[in-house]
């Protein structure tokens, strides 16, 4: 009796399309088809849809404006780029927007010069947030082998789910996109692939609303031709790096990584040279893993304009208090706890400041957090304006149901630092020691941000 034919691995990734966008398109569906970007703020509390029916009802006054008509308000009374000014950054944005070469992570003021017409909205980190839930709900009932890969996209395995190896996976795909679509509304991107590092590149080659499947045999036609860029994994510096010595697209690294491996292994390291010389190759055996602990949590916000912690303190510290709150909720929803409080801090020079603080006992609540990100932040220099403030928990311990806790990472003897948070009164008696002037300045900075 043979046995049937071993089954292909069929690995997929899903990525919503422009997630954040198309979750405010629910709510603005008027805008479907025009340039929009989210990013610059966020609409929790921020009064965004009662300014915006303000405006339809000044630009119309002929009718009446309430919640219900949100769908309805003419698109002329959105607020655009043209009118943005301040430090904000892209979150998202939509499809017609990138036209533009307007993308994430990219300055509003920037954006503002190649697209000053689009659309500028809020976050709505509730909404994203909600639906990001229900789509990852429809995956698992279908396919529950699926590794979380953030808010808006996830690998699943396909392998041995039903339909999973139909057309390569392509049948399953188009089953998921439909029950997702009719769910909430939202279109997703799919790549198929014999491994995560080929499924990822494979959902990036037919969107929006597309489907790709990808064969190993196909790696030369189909992937070399690409740029090394496309390899999740590779970033700037080793873009920059291989760019150097002429190295273009993924062909070009396969090629040199078959002639000179050596060469790879001393420019880059042996680790991530001979990474690089796999991933060219298509290699890839990481599994998808359904369930990870984070390794840590947190929280940070770029701001309209640049703050300086004596002449901005009351908006610097209601900032970083908030900051606190939020890491904070994260903390006790998911219950974990933790020892080590770290800031991050970006100054007009853009250059990125980082500073920790660990304590004997893992903590959760917002207080404590917001005591030990001070003392953190008093080693940190805050003479120049800030764009940037971020809080940080790490050294994770997963509280149990009993109120046990137990380390997320595996150095449960790691050296605990000889520091507790420092009360009122140790913080008072520090600053009354003698300290050299330019410390006595950065310490008298730095507690601003204190309790």
């Amino acid at each position: 009796m043979t046995s049937p034919p071993a089954r292909l691995r069929r690995i997929a990734h899903l990525d919503m399309d422009a997630f954040y966008a198309s979750v405010e398109l629910l709510r603005y569906p008027q805008l479907a088809g025009i340039p929009v970007v989210i990013g610059g703020g966020r609409r929790r509390g921020d009064g965004f849809d009662e300014r915006l029916l303000a405006q339809a009802a000044s630009c119309h006054p002929e009718r009446t404006w309430t919640e219900q008509d949100l769908a309805h308000v003419p698109v002329d009374c959105f607020p655009t780029l043209a009118t943005y000014s301040g430090r904000g950054v892209i979150t998202t944005a939509t499809y017609p927007a990138r036209q533009f070469g307007v993308g994430s992570a990219m300055g509003l003021m920037k954006a503002a010069q190649l697209c000053p017409h689009a659309v500028l909205l809020p976050v709505d980190f509730e909404a994203v947030y909600r639906q990001s839930r229900a789509f990852k709900a429809i995956i698992t009932r279908t396919a529950p082998v699926m590794e979380n890969r953030g808010i808006d996209e996830v690998y699943i395995d396909f392998t041995e789910v039903p339909g999973g190896q139909d057309e390569g996976g392509r049948v399953l795909a188009a089953r998921l996109q439909a029950e997702i679509l009719a769910a909430t509304g939202l279109t997703c991107s799919i790549g198929i692939a014999p491994n995560k590092l080929l499924a990822k590149m494979a959902s990036e080659f037919h969107k929006p609303k597309g489907i790709a499947v990808l064969y190993a045999h196909e790696l030369r036609d189909r992937i070399w031709p690409l740029s090394v860029r496309k390899i999740n994994g590779i970033g700037p510096k080793t873009e920059a790096k291989l760019l150097s010595h002429n190295i273009h697209t993924i062909g070009q690294l396969a090629q040199l990584a078959e002639q000179a491996p050596a060469w790879l292994q001393t420019t880059f390291g042996p680790s991530y040279g001979h990474w690089l010389a796999q991933a060219a190759w298509g290699l890839d055996d990481s599994p998808v893993i359904t369930h990870s602990e984070p390794v840590s949590i947190s929280r940070e916000t770029t701001f309209e304009r640049n703050l300086h912690a004596v002449r901005d303190k009351a908006e610097l510290g209601a900032v970083f208090t908030q900051l606190c709150e939020q890491v904070a909720a994260d903390l006790q929803a998911k219950a974990y706890a933790g020892r080590t409080i770290g800031i991050k801090l970006r100054d007009d020079r853009f250059k990125t400041i980082t500073r920790d603080h660990t304590v004997e006992t893992p903590i959760a609540d917002a207080r404590s957090l917001r005591r030990a990100a001070g003392l953190a932040l008093k080693r940190a220099p805050l003479q120049r304006p800030l764009r940037l403030l971020g809080v940080r928990v790490g050294k994770l311990y997963k509280v149990e149901v009993d109120g046990a806790m137990r380390p997320v990472l595996t150095s449960v003897h790691s050296r605990i630092h000889s520091h507790a948070v420092a009360s009122p009164t140790e913080k008072s008696t520090r600053l009354k020691q003698k300290l050299h002037p330019a410390q006595d300045h950065q310490a008298q900075l730095a507690l601003l941000f204190e309790d």
